[in-house]
């Protein structure tokens, strides 16, 4: 039996349900609605749908409207593909409204975009559905060091194209954080959490077991990050443990970005053992520092410490993020799993 949205969303359509008139336009219907959500970049679900009088050569794109809408699954991937039966089916990002398009090959997809643009060259057909209330949202997430984190599942860009699995994030041992790269190459899963909450000025202090382990190709980054502020470099501030696939190259830097502004980055040696990690955000000055020890420990001594004057962002809507990845353009791919522990987060104001 086709649900109540899906019936809604077939008469979403380009010229409305099939009127008068002996040729039937082409049609849309959705028969499988993700949850309604306010969208990001962390969550994905499936997405499904059906078509009626789709030409050859024709495709779907879908879109996801979060604080605008954004093309699905992602902007290197606009396209779904509709199957012999002419049904398509695709993962999407959340959000609170769904659309799909039938489109020709001239029809060619923003990334995102304020207004959709329902018709136009290449554009057959139309359909809209709002998310599905009947659906919960798939969020995992995980309590560390007295916070909530959302447990990513939606592929990345960082480094390469990465898939996330949520089963590569747990806590353990007292409650510190592991973090794990699974699988094989090239079907690696990687891992990555993301404060529930801003936090915004202040001091962000991570304590990381020994991480000389790691290959070349794996990296740990310490972040902040808001997807939506593209014009402020995204609010990303960067502690970042990686060779970056060079295994003659210094295994660790502070970066606040675009890394490849000279000036942004500070690279160090990091050696065997515990450490704390801090970034000390502060108006127009960021200090990050990397001690030897754990949390509060005294007279540890100092492994590195720069400070940024230049480029350092304001607070936003940003959140404190943790990630363990696999660099997809080294030279030497990564030959093994691989796993992190994060014994704890603390934030000073």
């Amino acid at each position: 039996m086709r649900s109540a949205a899906a019936v809604a969303a077939s008469c979403l359509l380009l010229a409305g349900c099939a009127g008068a008139g002996s040729a039937r336009k082409p049609a849309i219907e959705f028969t499988r609605v993700p949850a309604a959500d306010k969208g990001g970049p962390d969550t994905i679900d499936v997405i499904e749908g059906r078509v009626m009088g789709a030409q050859p050569g024709q495709r779907i794109v879908l879109f996801s409207k979060g604080a605008v809408w954004w093309v699905q699954p992602a902007a290197k991937q606009p396209f779904t593909t509709i199957a012999a039966d002419s049904t398509w089916k695709s993962t999407t990002h959340l959000g609170t409204e769904y659309a799909a398009l039938l489109v020709g090959p001239e029809y060619h997809p923003p990334a995102s975009t304020e207004t959709l643009a329902t018709e136009g060259p290449g554009i057959a057909a139309f359909a809209v559905v709002p998310g599905d209330p009947a659906r919960r949202p798939p969020h995992h997430t995980v309590q560390f060091s007295g916070y909530e984190w959302l447990v990513r599942n939606a592929p990345s860009d960082r480094g390469g194209t990465n898939d996330y699995d949520p089963a590569n994030v747990w806590t353990h041992d007292g409650g510190a954080l592991h973090l794990r790269i699974a699988g094989a190459d090239p079907g690696w899963t990687c891992a990555e959490v993301s404060l529930t909450r801003r936090l915004g000025y202040g001091s962000y202090r991570f304590v990381v077991r020994d991480v000389g382990h790691l290959e070349p190709a794996a990296v740990l980054t310490l972040f902040t990050w808001e997807g939506a502020a593209a014009d402020q470099n995204h609010r990303e501030m960067d502690i970042e443990i990686s060779r970056w696939g060079d295994p003659t190259s210094l295994n660790a830097q502070y970066v606040v970005q675009p890394y490849y502004v000279t000036a942004n980055v500070a690279r160090f040696d990091l050696p065997a053992g515990l450490h704390t990690h801090t970034l000390r955000w502060e108006p127009g000055r960021l200090t990050a520092t990397t001690r030897r020890g754990a949390l509060l420990e005294t007279a540890v001594p100092v492994v590195s410490t720069h400070t940024f004057t230049s480029g350092v962002p304001s607070p936003g809507n940003e959140r404190v993020r943790m990630n363990l990845y696999v660099f997809r353009r080294s030279v030497t791919p990564l030959a093994r799993g691989t796993e992190v522990v994060i014994e704890k987060f603390e934030y000073i104001p």
